[in-house]
């Protein structure tokens, strides 16, 4: 019999801890919450003081009755639920289960799954944290007196299915807003003038800058002949050249935010894939004669500080592994955010010396690639800033003023392991200037006017909006995921070339809560009761309260919304084709993996269709069909014939309406990450990227 039995949420986590603590501790799992408020009702007693009225969460019995029956045999129970609001509420719930005393030390948190730390939370355990379940309360029952009231609202206005939530409604208005900034842009027209020179067979480029010293916008053709005009001769004069050495200093550690952000740009990971992840790497990994560890710190955080131990570790093997010369001589600060909470550490490898490559065999492709990029950060946030020189030199004919930047990495620092990825992808490069000397002439090649329009502000991907939702100090941590994930399967939103897009529904709903309920989609509403959420976890506010200050306003603007809301109608849009199957006409349909198409005879006809899109090209094989593009189970894109299963013809790059010059076969369209190129399927035929 065991003396003493820790309960956490997951088998995973049980299984790691339980080698730490050996045969005198039973480590079970509670698999998450055991104690909820029912999904078939609020929940929420608002006559009195928004009382929540839990349950055993469905299908949870049996696990509750074999934590009470092991509880009962332990002299002693340790509850070591995640060191969060989300965590410190499923001990409170498991506590009050098993008939633990409120002033019992029966709370463990850690936050990494070591040996070491596991070994020192047990030292000290402490009391349950109101504060922290208070918080994590004030959330819950929030969001219910939204959704649940709302959300009828909606299935009995627009159609069933429908949810509105604080944090997902503020998302769809931001990507919705964003649309409409997109459709009401007005592209305005400019030019650039790039001279192409040369000098002792080295070629290199300046680009116009002004006239007589002043910086001169270009806005037509004839603001470009104007300038072009001036310029005598086939010759530009050096006036000017500034050398100068610039440093770039490294990135912070990950927060739960920049670590979605970075997985989606480097990995092309989505915000739920990476937590999952990172979640199985939290809980351990079998790494071998080393046994099961946790790889990583906790994954929910906002936090960028690191423990002192792990600095110094992580000094020492930068100073093994690269010389003294990459170590950061200064502290590197750690700037937080504004609403950062700073409870947790940043997001950091649980050992500096448990390097990627030595890790690697037992961990899943994806597993790796997080990990490493976690490793990489971390390393790279101790190294020594980059050093680059640069060179800015100014040319000119008769006062058309033209200027060529070139720059060169004199000293790596940190960009030895790691560089921050963009949102366009574009990497930064050496781009060096011959030597220049002030007084020369160089001999101009060519002079060459392009013209440009301005581009509207792009979609958001899922990095950029998890990044502006974390700048308003909407959502925290645990939320940026699971909301990105909701309003997707909500059918609100719709993800095209990964940037997200509003529908239909979407742009209904959000115009019904915008006339409704203004406030649920107000940024600086929703930011605030989020610093609200957090001052209750801090014990500077009363949670009761401050739900209450919300719902006396709420309640009035719902029994308005009952009273004059009015019925929506959303009529399918034509697909523009006859059912095959009755002759009725096919419609668009939202399903809950996006579009499709449906027999408009619903219900007496059944017939669906997936959604196709004609790509204009014959199929190579049967030379019959037409090449379409396609989605396989995991919404990955390719091509294939239109006459499938008769014709099994299947491609991952995109075939186009030209064939090989060399052996006549099918050519494609590859996609890299630096841009797209033409090749053929069959032969080594390569076009250049474009």
């Amino acid at each position: 019999m065991s003396d003493y039995l820790v309960i956490v949420e997951s088998p995973a986590k049980a299984k790691t801890i339980g080698k730490y603590l050996g045969k005198r501790y039973a480590v079970k799992a509670s698999m998450g919450h055991v104690i909820d408020l029912p999904k078939s009702q609020m929940g929420v007693d608002v006559e009195e003081n928004f009382t929540p009225k839990y349950i055993t969460i469905r299908g949870k019995g049996p696990i509750l009755k074999e934590l009470k029956t092991a509880a009962k045999k332990a002299k002693k129970i340790y509850l070591a639920a995640d060191p969060d609001r989300e965590g410190e509420a499923i001990a409170w719930h498991l506590a009050h289960s098993l008939n633990i005393d409120d002033g019992t030390k029966c709370r463990v948190v850690f936050n990494e799954i070591t040996k070491q730390a596991i070994k020192d939370s047990f030292k000290t355990p402490r009391t349950i944290n109101m504060n922290l379940v208070d918080a994590q309360q004030a959330r819950r029952v929030l969001d219910r007196l939204v959704g649940y009231n709302i959300s009828p609202l909606l299935w009995k206005k627009v159609k069933k299915g429908l949810s509105a939530g604080r944090v997902q409604s503020v998302a769809v208005k931001m990507i919705i807003d964003r649309e409409k900034e997109i459709q009401a842009f007005e592209p305005e027209e400019y030019w650039s003038v790039e001279a192409k020179l040369n000098k002792s067979g080295k070629p290199f480029e300046a680009k116009f800058y002004g006239t007589d010293g002043e910086k001169t916008e270009l806005r037509t053709k004839e603001d470009v002949d104007r300038v072009l005009g001036k310029i005598t001769g086939s010759t530009l004069n050096v006036d000017r050249v500034t050398k100068k050495e610039r440093k770039r200093n490294p990135v912070v550690p990950f927060t739960t935010s920049s670590l979605q952000q970075e997985a989606a740009r480097k990995l092309n990971f989505r915000a739920k894939k990476t937590m999952m992840l990172a979640q199985q790497l939290y809980e351990g990994i079998d790494v071998g004669k080393g046994g099961t560890d946790g790889l990583i710190t906790y994954m929910r955080t906002d936090s960028t500080r690191i423990s002192e131990t792990a600095r110094n570790e992580t000094r020492d093997y930068i100073e093994a592994n690269f010389g003294k010369e990459f170590l950061n001589d200064s502290r590197v600060k750690t700037k937080q955010s504004t609403n950062s909470q700073d409870a947790h550490e940043a997001i950091r490898p649980t050992a500096v010396m448990k390097d990627p490559k030595s890790v690697k065999p037992y961990l899943t492709r994806d597993q790796y690639r997080l990990y490493k990029l976690i490793w990489d950060r971390l390393v790279a946030s101790l190294m020594a800033p980059a050093v680059m020189d640069t060179m800015s030199v100014d040319l000119t004919n008769n006062g058309v003023l033209f200027r060529a930047t070139g720059s060169k990495l004199k000293f790596p620092g940190f960009m030895k392991v790691y560089i921050e990825g963009t949102d366009d992808g574009k990497k930064e490069e050496d781009k060096m200037l011959p030597e220049l000397v002030e007084g020369e002439q160089i001999d101009v090649e060519s002079i060459e006017p392009n013209q440009h329009f301005t581009q509207p502000p792009p979609r958001y991907t899922e990095a950029r909006l998890v990044k502006t939702l974390e700048e308003l100090g909407i959502g925290r941590p645990s939320t940026f995921a699971p909301t990105l994930d909701t309003i997707q399967r909500r059918g609100y939103v719709a993800l095209e070339d990964k940037r997200f897009v509003p529908t239909e529904l979407g742009t209904i709903v959000l115009d019904l809560i915008i006339e409704f309920f203004p406030e649920i989609l107000n940024v600086e509403f929703t930011a605030q009761m989020e610093a609200d959420l957090d001052s209750i976890e801090d014990g500077k506010e009363n949670w009761v309260q401050i739900i209450s200050q919300f719902y006396e306003e709420f309640e009035k603007r719902l029994k308005t919304a009952e009273e004059e809301m009015k019925e929506v109608e959303i009529r399918d849009e034509p697909a523009g084709e006859d059912c095959e199957k009755c002759g009725h006409e096919m419609v668009y349909k939202m399903g809950r993996y996006g579009k499709f198409m449906a027999c408009s005879n619903f219900p007496e006809c059944r017939n669906t269709k997936a959604i196709v899109k004609d790509v204009g090209v014959k199929c190579p094989t049967c030379k019959e069909g037409n090449v379409v593009e396609r989605k396989s189970k995991k919404k990955r894109i390719f091509y294939g014939c239109d006459r499938y299963p008769e014709c099994e013809f299947i491609s991952w790059d995109k075939p186009i309406a030209r064939t090989c010059p060399k052996c006549s076969k099918m050519l494609v369209e590859k996609k890299t990450k630096k841009g797209k190129h033409v090749q053929c399927s069959e032969c080594d035929y390569k076009e250049e990227e474009n």
